[in-house]
């Protein structure tokens, strides 16, 4: 039996991030291969993503990163089963690394498919299911391309947001910021009326003009005043539309002209947890 020392445990560890036992253990029956080692713990990590394939993974990190040109940005979750597990500082330091490969991708399938340390991220998610026994996998996945590109995080990386400005004035970091940090709180449905799906348009006619048959109005009158409700529905739930949160005598728009008169902005990314 080969001798397996504390210092080839503790470089195992450090490779793949699991525990030193299971770390001492795959040495062992590797005979002290270092590259077999690594193989029994990735097939671990194989048998315990198939047990816990279906188990339910909405707690996780979001995180947001834009480019340094700032015209380029993604969102990625990696979520996990657990919030004690989204919380620890190794799983977070994960999600934002694999978050700065994302920003080369365009796509889910391409980013999974990418190389991660000697790896594919595929690869890197089932082995981080074997050694944090959880099930690990990348929920969201956004990209957004703009003149200016900003971001947000909300406080425990539950939201995060990007939007995309017109253009990159003075002010653009913090416009595009507090515009970001409007769409985490406010969650709008669409960027503008144009964006709203015609599906939501047609249920909140429908609903109102319930609402407003109850309250014993005569038909006759439900499509007008149903569209006067379906205005409201927009103000507040189209970004560009709603209240700015830091001065709600402004709408989003407004604050942005308050920027630069021709600032606007064109379009927005959110994902969420839980």
């Amino acid at each position: 039996m080969a001798k397996i020392t504390a210092a080839e445990v503790n470089k195992l560890r450090k490779t793949t991030g699991a525990g030193m036992m299971d770390c001492k253990k795959a040495l062992v029956e590797a005979e002290g291969d270092f590259d077999k080692a690594i193989e029994i713990l990735r097939k671990k990590g194989q048998k315990v993503a198939a047990k816990r394939a279906d188990r339910d993974s909405s707690e996780g990190a979001a995180i947001a990163k834009v480019n340094s040109d700032s015209n380029e940005g993604v969102i990625i979750s990696l979520n996990c089963e657990t919030d004690f597990v989204a919380k620890n500082d190794t799983f977070v330091t994960l999600a934002n690394e694999l978050a700065d490969l994302a920003l080369g991708f365009e796509n889910k399938d391409a980013f999974l498919a990418a190389d991660f340390k000697g790896m594919t991220v595929q690869e890197k998610l089932t082995e981080q299911t074997g050694v944090i026994g959880e099930k690990i996998e990348i929920g969201g996945f956004e990209k957004l391309s703009a003149p200016f590109v900003g971001s947000y995080i909300h406080a425990g990386n539950k939201i995060a947001v990007l939007t995309g400005l017109s253009a990159n004035v003075d002010g653009a970091e913090t416009a595009a910021k507090d515009v970001a940090m409007q769409a985490a709180a406010m969650n709008p449905v669409a960027l503008n009326e144009e964006g709203v799906d015609q599906t939501v348009i047609d249920k909140e006619i429908e609903i109102a003009k319930d609402q407003l048959r109850q309250e014993g109005k005569p038909e006759e009158m439900l499509d007008n005043i149903a569209k006067g409700k379906l205005k409201r529905f927009f103000k507040d739930n189209t970004l560009i539309n709603q209240a700015f949160i830091k001065d709600s005598k402004l709408s989003v728009s407004q604050y942005l002209k308050s920027v630069d008169s021709n600032l606007e902005v064109i379009g927005f990314k959110r994902v969420a947890l839980g």
